[in-house]
Protein backbone atom coordinates (compact mmCIF):
# COMPACT_ATOMS: atom_id res chain seq x y z
CA UNK A 1 0.00 0.00 0.00
CA UNK A 2 1.39 3.30 -1.31
CA UNK A 3 0.32 6.44 0.66
CA UNK A 4 -1.64 9.22 -1.04
CA UNK A 5 0.67 12.17 -1.63
CA UNK A 6 -0.43 15.63 -3.57
CA UNK A 7 1.86 18.09 -4.31
CA UNK A 8 0.70 21.41 -5.61
CA UNK A 9 2.81 23.55 -8.01
CA UNK A 10 2.04 26.31 -10.59
CA UNK A 11 2.30 26.08 -14.33
CA UNK A 12 1.79 28.98 -16.75
CA UNK A 13 -1.43 27.99 -17.71
CA UNK A 14 -2.78 27.13 -14.23
CA UNK A 15 -2.60 24.64 -11.09
CA UNK A 16 -0.53 21.36 -11.18
CA UNK A 17 -1.17 18.55 -8.88
CA UNK A 18 0.90 15.98 -8.83
CA UNK A 19 -0.17 12.66 -7.32
CA UNK A 20 1.36 9.60 -6.26
CA UNK A 21 0.37 6.69 -4.48
CA UNK A 22 -2.87 5.02 -3.99
CA UNK A 23 -6.14 7.36 -5.23
CA UNK A 24 -8.68 4.72 -3.36
CA UNK A 25 -11.70 4.53 -1.04
CA UNK A 26 -9.51 4.82 1.87
CA UNK A 27 -7.99 8.18 0.64
CA UNK A 28 -9.17 9.55 -2.27
CA UNK A 29 -11.43 12.27 -0.03
CA UNK A 30 -7.94 14.16 0.76
CA UNK A 31 -8.03 14.96 -3.19
CA UNK A 32 -11.70 15.96 -3.24
CA UNK A 33 -11.05 17.91 0.14
CA UNK A 34 -8.60 19.89 -1.65
CA UNK A 35 -10.22 20.47 -5.03
CA UNK A 36 -12.51 23.40 -4.10
CA UNK A 37 -9.54 25.18 -2.30
CA UNK A 38 -7.29 25.27 -5.41
CA UNK A 39 -7.99 28.62 -6.87
CA UNK A 40 -9.08 29.18 -10.78
CA UNK A 41 -9.82 31.78 -12.93
CA UNK A 42 -11.66 31.72 -16.30
CA UNK A 43 -9.41 29.93 -19.16
CA UNK A 44 -6.66 28.63 -16.52
CA UNK A 45 -6.30 24.95 -16.62
CA UNK A 46 -6.18 22.07 -13.68
CA UNK A 47 -3.79 19.44 -14.45
CA UNK A 48 -4.34 16.36 -12.81
CA UNK A 49 -0.21 15.06 -13.26
CA UNK A 50 -0.88 10.93 -12.14
CA UNK A 51 2.96 9.83 -13.29
CA UNK A 52 3.39 8.57 -9.55
CA UNK A 53 0.04 7.32 -9.10
CA UNK A 54 0.52 3.72 -7.90
CA UNK A 55 -3.28 2.54 -8.10
CA UNK A 56 -6.73 4.24 -8.43
CA UNK A 57 -10.53 2.92 -7.84
CA UNK A 58 -14.28 4.25 -8.61
CA UNK A 59 -13.27 6.53 -5.76
CA UNK A 60 -10.46 7.65 -6.94
CA UNK A 61 -12.32 8.40 -10.71
CA UNK A 62 -15.20 10.35 -8.62
CA UNK A 63 -12.43 12.48 -7.10
CA UNK A 64 -11.15 13.25 -11.00
CA UNK A 65 -14.68 14.03 -11.86
CA UNK A 66 -14.92 16.11 -9.04
CA UNK A 67 -11.63 18.31 -10.25
CA UNK A 68 -13.35 18.49 -13.40
CA UNK A 69 -16.69 20.10 -12.12
CA UNK A 70 -14.16 22.28 -10.15
CA UNK A 71 -12.56 23.76 -13.47
CA UNK A 72 -15.59 23.91 -15.81
CA UNK A 73 -17.28 26.13 -12.72
CA UNK A 74 -14.63 28.18 -12.86
CA UNK A 75 -15.03 28.67 -16.27
CA UNK A 76 -11.85 26.57 -16.31
CA UNK A 77 -10.29 23.51 -18.13
CA UNK A 78 -9.33 20.22 -17.11
CA UNK A 79 -6.50 17.93 -18.06
CA UNK A 80 -5.09 14.61 -16.89
CA UNK A 81 -1.13 13.86 -17.33
CA UNK A 82 0.84 10.87 -17.37
CA UNK A 83 -2.10 8.70 -17.09
CA UNK A 84 -0.98 5.06 -15.41
CA UNK A 85 -1.97 2.28 -18.51
CA UNK A 86 -4.92 0.53 -16.09
CA UNK A 87 -6.03 3.83 -15.07
CA UNK A 88 -6.70 4.94 -18.73
CA UNK A 89 -7.99 1.51 -19.63
CA UNK A 90 -10.49 2.28 -17.15
CA UNK A 91 -11.04 6.01 -18.28
CA UNK A 92 -11.80 4.60 -21.91
CA UNK A 93 -14.06 1.64 -21.07
CA UNK A 94 -16.46 3.85 -19.27
CA UNK A 95 -15.60 7.11 -21.81
CA UNK A 96 -14.25 9.46 -19.50
CA UNK A 97 -11.60 9.60 -22.04
CA UNK A 98 -14.09 11.63 -23.85
CA UNK A 99 -14.73 14.29 -20.78
CA UNK A 100 -10.92 14.37 -19.83
CA UNK A 101 -8.08 16.10 -22.01
CA UNK A 102 -5.50 13.39 -21.04
CA UNK A 103 -1.63 14.29 -22.33
CA UNK A 104 0.81 11.39 -22.15
CA UNK A 105 2.73 13.37 -19.55
CA UNK A 106 2.98 16.25 -17.41
CA UNK A 107 5.42 18.04 -18.87
CA UNK A 108 3.05 18.55 -22.09
CA UNK A 109 -0.13 19.43 -20.06
CA UNK A 110 1.43 21.95 -18.15
CA UNK A 111 2.92 23.50 -21.65
CA UNK A 112 0.16 23.18 -24.16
Amino acid sequence: MSPLKITIRDAANGPVLEISGELDYANATQLRDLIPTIGLRAGQRLTLDLGEMAFCDSSGITAMIAARNHAHAARADVALAAVPARTLRVLRIVGLDQIFTIHPGGETASRS
